[in-house]
């Protein structure tokens, strides 16, 4: 995969596990109409990486994600007319369902501040390790805007229940990691300077599992959300159904009795 210039993006081939690293500490790792255009690029393309089977993302430095940079995005929009607003607000929601649609788990690092865009990216993640000192705030409505951004008022809920998700996105106000553990928002906090490795070793963890049940199970959290119980337990059973005549159905089958770890495709 060709390297972007505003985030690092590295691939262990031994593992399966590709990590991108944002990479602008200086301005804790805010976000720049070029970042978010290869964030979005980056995750579609992950869907024809075949060596890829679990992805980390993280920030350099002390931040994971402070939103949008405050000059080089807000500076610039408050004098953009109509159509270039709704195209910049398209490609931001754009990077939200590619980190959704892509086919292999993803883990969120989260080595520090979580502001904003960055707090919309990690929740549109698969699972939160965060650190300690992780803070985590969704700071729209603290520019004039509105708390349903990036599909925060779609996901947010989903995680922490429909009152916390409006006292979060309407006040803006920081949580500490111990909040966003105990609400749910976090899945996991560890020491300061352990994230990155923790979020590795789930990755790997889930890079091991079997490629396509992990990918059904990720696409059917969100086409279940639409769904009625009758027409969601039609859709399991379908599918279900049809993972058992695949390889690593028969792979674990072959494991077990053997003995041993399955070794899925």
């Amino acid at each position: 995969m060709k390297a972007p210039r505003s985030f690092v993006y590295a691939h262990d081939a031994s593992t399966g596990v590709a990590t991108i690293t944002l990479n602008r500490p200086d301005r804790l790792n805010a976000l720049t109409f070029e970042v978010y255009d290869e964030l979005r690029n980056t995750f579609r393309a992950l869907n024809d990486e075949s060596g890829v089977r679990g992805m980390v993302i993280t920030g350099a430095g002390t931040a994971f994600c402070s939103g949008g940079d405050v000059r080089d995005i807000i500076g610039r929009l408050v004098g953009e007319d109509s159509r270039a607003l709704l195209e910049f607000t398209r490609m931001t929601c754009d990077l939200v369902l590619a980190i959704r649609e892509c086919r292999v788990p993803v883990v969120a690092a989260l080595n520090g501040t979580t502001a904003g865009a960055g707090a919309a990216i990690a929740i549109a993640c698969d699972i939160r390790i965060a650190a300690a000192s992780a803070r985590i705030a969704f700071l729209f409505t603290k520019v004039g805007l509105s708390g349903a951004d990036m599909g925060a008022a779609w996901l947010l809920p989903r995680l922490v229940g429909r009152g916390r998700a409006s006292e979060l996105l309407m006040t803006g106000a920081f949580l500490t990691a111990d909040e966003a553990l105990r609400i749910g928002l976090y899945n996991r906090v560890v020491a300061d300077g352990d994230t990155l490795a923790a979020a590795t070793t789930l990755a790997e963890q889930l890079a091991r599992g079997p490629a396509e049940g992990l990918a059904i199970t990720k696409s059917a959290l969100d086409r279940e959300a639409a769904m009625d119980l009758r027409t969601a337990l039609a859709f399991e059973a379908e599918t279900q159904a049809s993972l058992m005549t695949h390889a690593d159905f028969h792979e674990a089958y072959d494991a077990f009795v053997a003995k041993r770890a399955p070794r899925f495709r």
